[in-house]
């Protein structure tokens, strides 16, 4: 958890980096030893970020040349939107998203790829009995974004990335609330994973669509 939680602040440096104009487009980014001491991070760490600004467009590794960022960003203008977005909005936007990622993880997840949504789903549990807010916040992304990527569809996983940081924000403004929203709702995210698990489609629908009526 530590590792994805410093790779993400990595690449939300080097987003913030590139809209400031220190790398323009076309310009080829240091390489990982100076990465790492730039940011202060290990190797894993800046690979993680590398790879997930690739995903999203903002980065193009070439093999044997380097890592570049790319010419078009127009994903850069839906982050400055979400940004400043009100999040029921977000919420409204969210809920049709994750609902027809929860519907194709039913239909396409592997084994794997189901261990991988318990992980979270168990690391969310252990934060809960913990009574650790942070590391709550971490394994609740990362167990909705494991369920984005047994979706097995690519874009819908790059867009759910993108509001995971809108998401993860709103998090944070909760944090007087402490853990208990997270507690009330584990329950349900137990369930949903047994449905996905059952590749039981409208019943994952329906839990999902209770989760993020109340803002879990």
């Amino acid at each position: 958890m530590e590792n994805q939680k410093l790779s993400e602040k990595v690449s939300a440096r080097i987003r913030q980096e590139i809209l400031d104009g220190r790398y323009k487009a076309g310009d080829k980014i240091p390489a990982e030893p100076e990465l790492m001491k730039t940011y202060e991070v290990g190797r894993s760490s800046i690979r993680e970020a590398i790879k997930s600004l690739a995903m999203a467009g903002i980065l193009k590794v070439q093999q044997g040349l380097g890592t570049f960022v790319n010419e078009l960003q127009p994903e850069e203008n839906m982050t400055q939107r979400l940004r400043v977005a009100d999040f029921d909005e977000i919420n409204v936007v969210r809920k049709l998203l994750e609902e027809e990622i929860v519907k194709l993880a039913v239909e396409n997840h592997t084994a794997t790829e189901l261990s991988e949504i318990e992980k979270h789903l168990n690391l969310r549990k252990q934060a809960i009995i913990n009574e650790d807010r942070q590391a709550c916040t971490n394994a609740d992304i990362s167990f909705h974004m494991a369920i984005a990527h047994a979706s097995h569809n690519k874009v819908l996983a790059e867009l759910y990335q993108n509001f995971s940081y809108t998401i993860r924000a709103f998090f944070t403004k909760r944090e007087a609330q402490g853990i208990g929203h997270f507690a009330i709702s584990h329950h349900l995210h137990e369930d949903l994973f047994r449905a996905i698990k059952a590749r039981r489609k409208k019943q994952a629908q329906y839990i999902i669509r209770e989760i993020l009526g109340n803002n879990y």
